[in-house]
């Protein structure tokens, strides 16, 4: 494939949107939490959980069905495999560079387990929904990696980028991008106009935006509508995202994010409807 204009090498430009936050957050495990509503996520909202997963190629058990209400969640594999279920009926096994998109609404269980032995990596993003999708249907979308258009060293897992768009309906102007550099290569992201919020999470390698990001680093940007330019300090994978923001409270359940409470009490009394019929069906323990 051609190299694209945009990383093309040339002199660098001042990038011009500063770091505000940067953090390493927490990790229990192979799991490391880089965003939460207590933390980033007030920031960052709609962005308002991302975990960085990465087993090392140790095995691990995975997430047996769990609920979610509220909110969508976003789960990128950079490497490896899972496997994945839910309560719309879909089962498969998630290869990588493939999607996991589950927009929960009033209420959905899921799950994931191990897939092929080896290496997992990727990350798992949750966006909170507007008020007038918080408690609708749920949707679940699985992509494959030839799904996924691409706009240079950016895979369009959300939104728009260039020529490419993602399969996935937004719930609000979101993008996000998985992109990828080799040592020495540049990439200038400019967001769409009104996406003030900005962040990038670093997965493999390192860049600079100028301050050097590494391997578990995620910074959030100053609010504005600049661009930002990443100079790839070695071969280096990243997620970058942007959004209008998300001008309502985080209202928080346990698996759950809603902006209010009444819909919180909503959402989590279709969460336990399902888990009676799971239980019924002796998919749960009683």
């Amino acid at each position: 494939m051609a190299v694209s204009a945009s990383i093309a090498q040339r002199p660098a430009r001042n990038p011009v949107r500063q770091i505000a936050r940067r953090t390493r957050g927490l990790s229990d495990g192979s799991i490391t939490r880089l965003m939460s509503p207590s933390d980033f996520g007030q920031l960052l909202k709609p962005f308002v959980f991302l975990d960085l997963f990465d087993n090392k190629g140790i095995p691990t058990k995975g997430f047996g069905l769990h609920p979610h209400s509220g909110i969508a969640t976003l789960t990128y594999l950079a490497e490896g495999s899972v496997a994945y279920e839910d309560t719309n009926g879909a089962t498969g096994v998630l290869p990588a560079g493939g999607v996991e998109w589950m927009q929960a609404g009033g209420g959905v269980w899921h799950g994931g387990g191990a897939g092929k032995p080896g290496r997992t990596r990727g990350f798992q993003l949750w966006i909170a929904l507007p008020p007038e999708l918080e408690l609708g249907p749920s949707v679940s979308l699985y992509q494959s990696p030839e799904d996924i258009q691409q706009e240079g060293p950016a895979r369009v897992l959300l939104g728009r980028y260039g020529s490419a768009t993602s399969a996935i309906a937004a719930p609000s102007p979101i993008n996000y991008l998985a992109v990828h550099l080799k040592q020495g290569e540049r990439w200038r992201y400019q967001p769409p106009q009104g996406h003030t919020v900005l962040w990038i999470a670093v997965s493999s390698g390192a860049v600079a935006v100028p301050d050097t990001l590494r391997q578990g680093d995620l910074a959030a940007f100053e609010p504005s509508n600049e661009a930002i330019e990443v100079e790839a300090q070695s071969d280096a994978e990243f997620v970058v995202g942007s959004a209008v923001p998300h001008d309502h409270d985080l209202v928080l359940g346990y698996y759950s994010v809603h902006t209010s409470a009444d819909a919180l009490r909503e959402g989590e009394a279709g969460i336990s409807s399902i888990k009676a019929r799971l239980v019924q069906e002796g998919k749960l323990p009683v």
